[in-house]
This record gives C-alpha cells, structure tokens and sequence, in this order.
C-alpha cells in the first residue's frame, strides 16, 4: 500500500509512502522504487491520498498516468 505525501507549504503532492516499511519514495523519475510503485498501483496496489483515504482503482490509474 503506499500513501501520497504534501509539502505543507505548497500542499503539492512531494512524495509517497511505501507503507509496509515506511520508506518515503521521492517522485523521481530516475530512482527505481519511484517505477516500481507506479507499476504496482497500476497493477491494482492500494493508493491512497495524503489523507489517507483510499482511492478507486480508476483514481489512482488517472493519477499514475499524469506523473512525469
């Protein structure tokens, strides 16, 4: 599962949250753990917003698909 992180001064999405270990997952895209979680939720991995709920499917695909 992986959670989106803000900045909290611009309240832009900064990074992710691999959940199972706590690693925080820079939208990079040279650094691979950045790939694989892209992978992963457009394999059906649980995405959620960075209040913690819980995106559909469908959300979290159009998400995926506007990162760089």
């Amino acid at each position: 599962m992986y959670r989106l992180n803000k900045s909290i001064i611009s309240q832009q999405i900064v990074s992710v949250l691999r959940t199972a270990d706590n690693t925080f997952i820079p939208l990079d895209s040279d650094n691979t753990d950045y790939a694989n979680f892209k992978k992963e939720v457009l394999d059906g991995a649980e995405l959620q917003d960075a209040d913690g709920n819980v995106m559909t499917q469908e959300q979290a695909d159009d998400f995926i698909k506007e990162l760089p």
